[in-house]
Parts: C-alpha cells; structure tokens; sequence
C-alpha cells in the first residue's frame, strides 16, 4: 500500500519521464477480501498532490487546448460578422459542430473500451489544433463551419477515452477531485486564451493573425501527450461489487440519470450567445475578451473546491445545486440593462461550472463499471452534445424574432426544470441518495433493489 500511495503522486523530475496508464491501481477503498472500512481519502493541499500522475497531464493539455480554444471563441462573433453572416448562423455553426462531435465520441467512447486510449487522446487534440489554423485563412462564413466540425469532432474523439482514463485512474472517493481538477486547469487555460487574445488585439494585432497565434498554443497539447503518455495494462479492479449488472458495464440509474443531462442540455446553449448579450449592453470588442478571462479565472477557482464537495456530500444534489445557479443566472442575463450587470453575471455563473462540471462526470464514472467506461462517456457526451443542436438553434432563432428575454429565458427554465427532476431522483427515484456527512463517503452508490 505504501508503494501505491507513493506512486500516486505527482513527479515532475527528470528529463521526460513518461506517464503510463495503469487504470484502478492507485489506493483502492479497500483491500480485497478484507472487512475494514474503506481508507479516509487525503484532506487539503496533500489531497491534490496525492493525484496520479496522468490526472495532471491530462490536466496540461487540456489547459494548453483551452489557452488556444477561447482565444478565439471571444472573437468568433465578430468575425462571422465581418463575413456577413446573422445571428442564426452563430447558432447553427455551435450547435451543428457539437451535434457531430457528440456522434463521434459515442463511437469512439466504445472503440476506447477495446483499443488504445493514448492515440484516440493524442489525435483528439491534434485536430482542433489544425482547425483553428484554418479559421485564420476563413473568407467565408461556410469556411468557419467546416473549421469548426473538424475541431469540434477532435473533441469527439477524445472526450470519452480521456474521462475513461481519469475515472480508472484513481479511487472513487477521489474521483470528484480528479474530474475538478481537470475541469479547473481546463478552465486556467480558457482564461489565458483570453488574455492573449485581448492584448494581441490591444496592440492593433488582425483578428487572422489572432487566430494563428492561437493555432500554434493549440498544437503543443498533442505534442505533451504524445512524449509523455502511454497506454498500460489493464490491473485487477477492486472496486465494491454492490448492484453490478450481469454485463458488468453499466448500473442502475445510469439511463435516468443520462435522461435528465439532456434535458439539461437542451437549455445548455452556447456561451457565445452571453458575448453577443454583452455586446448588447455595451461592452466593447476589445473588453470581451478580458470579461472572459474573468469568468474563467473564477470557474477554474471554483471547481476545485466543486469537485471536492462532490467526494463529500451527495454528488446528484451537488449537480442539482449548479444547475439551478445556471437557471438564475440566464435570467439575470436576459433582464441586464448596463455592463456591470453582466461582470456580476459572469461571476455568478461560474458557480454553476463550479458544482456542476467535475460532478456530473463522476457520476458517469460511479455508474459503470471499468471495461464500460469508455461506453458509458461516450454515452454521456454523445447524447448531451446532441441536444446542443436543438438548443443552439432554438436560441438563435428566437434570438432573432422575439429578442434575448425570450431566449435566455427559455435556456433558464429548462435549466430549473432538469435541476428539480434531479433533486427528486437524487432522494425519491432511481438516483435515491443519502445525504453523507462523514469523510470518506461512497456518494453515489447505488442502492441493492429489495425483494417484494
């Protein structure tokens, strides 16, 4: 045990030392065959340094990803505008890309199960990476759709293996922490791209050559992985065997609980939308990129904290809690008037990414046993990127006949909506919890049916 513990710890020493995968080997609950309690997971800063290794590589690319994404996301609208392309187009190009994304990643969310995970991951992140290179050249409005369905499917590709492997990766009392992590670098790294972009554009730099300076960000994430990480043998699992269902891949609850995502989802339109309302109640071009790196300085502050809670207290509950924050705040947005309205907005909304994010995909990980994980993340993102279609062009569109109310308001009820049938399933259906107060919860176990 002590040997495992070691090994769970971030090394950044050496010249290139490599990152294997070894699914499930780090602490375990318990020891098999024995009868002790399951061990108390780290408390505070040595909870975060007792990560394996690949959670902070993983953590890495994403950031290095994000710095290149959402330096150019900000700018997105203005240089469709530019191309001569309305409102709905916006929409269309969103929510088109993640419909085809979300294809790709149930496919290779499978695929991931049986094959190796490091060269699905690795080209995941190489495609967007090329994509972005090409919006920079874009002349058309239909040049940026075809840019953006080749980003969006290296993010199908490597969605479902990658949360696969941060799932095998650690123990599930740490798995709130690990997703929170993830979320939280992905989320540093979202702010810089911002940053970035807003002092490149300061310095009376074009939007094209923005967009190529992004690419280069974009393509160090594939080069990381590909030096660093390796694929490893499958080890034993060890985890509790409680209301394991005969193919051993996915347990009760699980559909119910991918049912009420995509309820989510379908008022989970996308982000770009918040810019256009921001540019509405006066905030310049060159300030849009500096309220996103705000926004997400504080999504990747919270989500630490967010997965922690997770580990703690009843994970349903916790993602009901952000989800109703998403709700609020769509609704403050849709009724904003001045430009401070929106900064206090964008913090607010941060709380939803915050408790949402890293525990919603705990759950997948809690409700399917290894060997369907990959299958169960595919699922997940899969049917959930579906749903952005509908959403993003239901958005557009009444964006452009009925205006923003209307819109974010319709975002805002779907929203409430799936936040109250997951509070009811958290503690009355399939999802039933207990609320745990202890340490070392198992929060999301799922409860042996009963006989009669």
């Amino acid at each position: 045990m002590d040997r495992l513990k070691n090994s769970a710890r971030p090394s950044f020493g050496g010249k290139n030392p490599e990152v294997t995968v070894h699914p499930d080997t780090t602490r375990p609950e318990t020891e098999p065959g024995s009868d002790d309690p399951p061990s108390l997971p780290a408390k505070g800063l040595r909870a975060w340094r007792a990560l394996p290794r690949l959670v902070w590589l993983l953590g890495l690319a994403s950031l290095l990803n994000d710095v290149s994404s959402e330096a150019i996301f900000p700018l997105l609208p203005i240089f469709l505008a530019q191309l001569g392309a309305p409102m709905r187009y916006l929409g269309l190009i969103e929510g088109s890309a993640d419909a085809l994304a979300s294809v790709i990643k149930m496919i290779s969310g499978r695929l991931s199960d049986r094959g190796p995970r490091r060269l699905m991951v690795t080209g995941g992140y190489a495609l967007p990476a090329l994509a972005r290179a090409g919006i920079a050249l874009a002349v058309a409005p239909w040049h940026v759709l075809a840019a953006r369905l080749v980003d969006r499917a290296g993010k199908g590709i490597r969605s479902g293996p990658r949360d696969a492997m941060l799932a095998d990766a650690v123990a599930p009392t740490e798995r709130g922490r690990a997703f929170g992590l993830n979320r939280s670098m992905d989320h540093l790294g979202a702010a810089v791209g911002p940053l970035i972009a807003s002092s490149l554009v300061a310095l009376g730099v074009g939007l094209r050559p923005t967009f190529a300076i992004a690419a280069v960000f974009g393509l160090m994430a594939p080069a990381v992985l590909f030096l660093r990480l390796r694929d490893g043998a499958h080890a034993p699992h060890v985890e509790a065997q409680a209301a394991v269902p005969a193919d051993g891949a996915l347990r009760p609850g699980f559909f119910s609980y991918l049912g009420v995502c995509v309820l989510f989802a379908l008022g989970n339109s996308s982000d770009a939308f918040l810019l256009v309302r921001a540019r509405e109640v006066g905030w310049s071009a060159a300030a849009l990129p500096l309220l996103w790196l705000f926004h997400h300085l504080v999504k990747s502050a919270a989500a630490l904290p967010g997965g922690a809670l997770s580990d703690r207290h009843s994970r349903a509950v916790v993602v009901s809690a952000g989800w109703a924050a998403y709700a609020l705040t769509y609704v403050g947005f849709a009724f904003a008037t001045a430009p401070w309205h929106v900064l206090v907005l964008f913090l607010a909304y941060a709380l939803y990414h915050g408790l949402a994010e890293g525990a919603e995909r705990a759950i997948i990980a809690d409700l399917a046993e290894r060997g369907g994980r990959g299958r169960a993340f595919g699922l997940y993102h899969g049917f959930v990127g579906v749903a952005a279609l509908p959403a993003g062009l239901a958005t557009g569109l009444i964006w452009d006949r009925w205006g923003a109310r209307w819109a974010l308001g319709l975002n805002a009820a779907c929203a409430a909506l799936a936040a109250g049938v997951l509070f009811w399933l958290a503690f009355a259906g399939p999802l039933r919890r207990a609320l745990v107060l202890d340490a070392a919860p198992n929060p999301v176990r799922v409860l042996p049916r009963r006989d009669g």
